[in-house]
């Protein structure tokens, strides 16, 4: 079995949510009402991070019978937190001033990841006790 078909069975809503997020981190973002809302950006990125790394714990836990912290920390955290950095760079470097890379942007992703991995450690700790 390979890898990226093993992922897309056990974490098609992960796998999703990740794709949507590449595709509209480089898309020309629309002007819309909410531009006037006080960081709408971060809000954004953080709701983006903490529903996709959510998703990420939801499948895990779903499909595994044994939890292991060292995977849901590589898979559920550190990964999602070492793409946001990546695509931060890639804005930056790679789209002709279209995009631009922002350390915010990466500091709010990083804390929907970690509001993500709260939610996912109570969650896991509950699943244990019943």
């Amino acid at each position: 079995m390979n890898f990226v078909g093993h992922l897309i069975r056990k974490y098609p809503v992960s796998c999703l949510f990740l794709a949507a997020i590449w595709v509209l981190c480089f898309c020309t973002p629309p002007h819309t009402p909410l531009d006037n809302v006080a960081f709408i950006d971060k809000w954004t990125h953080i709701a983006m991070y903490a529903g996709t790394c959510l998703a990420v714990w939801i499948e895990y836990l779903r499909s595994h019978r044994t939890i292991s912290r060292m995977r849901l920390f590589l898979w559920a955290w550190l990964a999602p937190v070492l793409m946001s950095g990546a695509i931060e760079v890639l804005q930056e470097t790679c789209t002709g001033g279209r995009r631009s890379g922002d350390w915010l942007d990466f500091a709010a992703n990083a804390t929907g990841a970690t509001l993500a991995a709260v939610i996912g450690i109570l969650v896991a700790n509950r699943r244990a006790r019943h």
